[in-house]
């Protein structure tokens, strides 16, 4: 790197990390999280339940394997090798970057990416040290300030509705096929898309807020998404008025939330969520365990599902809920990532199962 500008992460209770910019030098706040996957950052960096957090990667390097083309077009015209068409993380943290990237796919290096999307990155922290008080205390609000650059205040994410700044502002379609279905888009990510596609059906995608009941479809699927879930009242509304039928509906990730909250259960936030491509769940019922990439900060409360509902899978490091199902009819959802690009692909037959019920 020819840039070597320090920056100094500011935790709000008053701890200090100093690194050095590889990226965008300007000040930015928001929540930091940590992600415990060794690969996929281009993914990650474009994945919208990131919006309004600080990133912070436990895998000690990152760069090392360069960004793709933002310009490779899959059959659906959308980007072949990411989730969206920005970084939505506020910032991203290693502990060693790469600025010599080796694979044939790359394009530029991640620094010269981030600072196109003018978003900051920092190296020489000591991430595990981060995130071993982020363990202990929980995700925390955080600031990336530079050195001679003013103090910023804080901000919560959370207490923004983070999903409308993300969702379509249009009606799209994709796909084609006999069966018909509306994607309620609160941040998707493009492999969604792509995994309902390739099985054949044709694909509305509809903003957070769309009453999608004044639709001629054969079924619902909630998208990911950020932030808090008390914000997409709408959604909600919109889902109970769905659930008085029988056309199937499938949630993920703020999916899961939401048919949660839709279905009278109760949200809490977790002490510092679950992100990362190496998380175990296991289906409720059964000693079938699958690995999960997860990216969420909040979860459905186990304790307060109704009795004509039950979980589906349950996370084995703690117990919280990965997903719902109703006893009678074809609604379910899963709280970790079925479409997970770039990995695993274990629970990619909740795709399947959806697709039959249509």
């Amino acid at each position: 790197m020819t840039e070597k500008r320090k920056a100094t992460l500011v935790l709000e209770d008053g701890s200090r990390f100093e690194g050095i910019s590889f990226g965008y030098e300007h000040p930015c706040a928001g929540e930091v999280v940590f992600n415990t996957a060794m690969t996929g950052y281009p993914e990650s960096l474009t994945d919208p339940s990131y919006e309004g957090q600080i990133l912070v990667t436990t895998y000690p390097i990152l760069g090392n394997y360069g960004v793709p083309s933002t310009g490779v077009k899959d059959s659906e015209g959308v980007s072949e090798y990411f989730e969206s068409d920005r970084i939505h993380c506020e910032a991203i943290i290693c502990q060693e970057y790469s600025d010599e990237p080796s694979h044939w796919q790359s394009e530029r290096t991640l620094g010269e990416w981030l600072k196109e999307e003018r978003k900051p990155g920092l190296t020489g922290i000591d991430t595990r040290k981060l995130t071993k008080l982020l363990r202990e205390k929980g995700s925390m609000l955080g600031k990336i300030v530079f050195e001679s650059d003013n103090e910023i205040d804080f901000v919560d994410p959370n207490a923004l509705n983070l999903i409308d700044r993300v969702s379509t502002k249009k009606v799209k379609s994709f796909g084609s096929g006999a069966k018909h279905v509306v994607l309620v888009d609160c941040g998707t990510k493009y492999n969604i898309i792509r995994c309902l596609t390739r099985r054949g059906v044709r694909v509305t995608l509809v903003p957070w807020d769309f009453d999608f009941n004044s639709l001629d479809f054969d079924g619902i699927f909630i998208s990911n998404g950020p932030g808090s879930p008390e914000f997409a009242d709408k959604t909600v509304e919109h889902l109970r008025k769905a659930m008085a039928g029988n056309k199937p509906i499938c949630g993920i990730c703020m999916g899961n939330q939401l048919l949660g909250r839709a279905a009278g259960a109760n949200i809490f936030k977790l002490k510092y969520g679950h992100r990362g491509h190496n998380q175990p769940v296991i289906m409720a019922g059964t000693d079938k365990c699958f690995v999960t990439s997860q990216n969420h900060g909040f979860a459905v409360d186990n304790d307060s599902v109704p009795e004509d509902w039950e979980p589906l899978f349950i996370n084995l490091n703690d117990g919280s809920n990965e997903g719902l199902k109703h006893k009678t009819k074809p609604f379910f959802s899963a709280q970790f990532h079925p479409e997970a690009s770039s990995g695993p692909k274990d629970t990619e037959f909740i795709f399947d199962k959806f697709i039959e019920m249509l």
